[in-house]
């Protein structure tokens, strides 16, 4: 069904184009209406802007309504993905997986301990310091 759709909002969309490179500006009836090339329209010299005005608007219906269809039948076969493929535990089971974890012992590592004390900072000679 969604492949129906799709080829008629594409070929909906072509005759969209087609009628509107058709039609003519505004400008364009000034000249038919003194006469020059009334005799070359194919809808005689009152212009073709009625019929394929019409026709364009009814097109256009139709565009909106195959896109309104398609958007609903992307949101009824969209799902959750889990890219990963990784099964999560309940999150109850989490909590007691991080109660439960050992303590990790930093002791004889190279990290800086919570209880270090922190370095003075040397005052800078009063050479290199601007005056204001």
């Amino acid at each position: 069904m969604e492949q129906i759709i799709l080829i008629v909002h594409l070929l909906v969309a072509l005759a969209i184009i087609g009628l509107i490179m058709l039609q003519q500006g505004k400008g364009a009836d000034m000249g038919a209406s003194f006469g020059a090339g009334a005799s070359q329209t194919l809808f005689g010299s009152a212009g073709s802007g009625n019929a394929l005005t019409k026709a364009t608007a009814w097109l256009v219906v139709l565009f909106f309504a195959s896109s309104f269809g398609l958007a609903l039948l992307a949101t009824q076969n969209t799902t959750a993905v889990d890219d990963l493929g990784l099964e999560l535990p309940p999150a109850a089971e989490l909590q007691q997986g991080v109660q439960q974890a050992a303590p990790v012992d930093t002791a004889d590592s190279d990290l800086p301990q919570v209880n270090d004390s922190i370095p003075e900072v040397e005052s800078a000679p009063e050479g290199d310091v601007p005056e204001l």
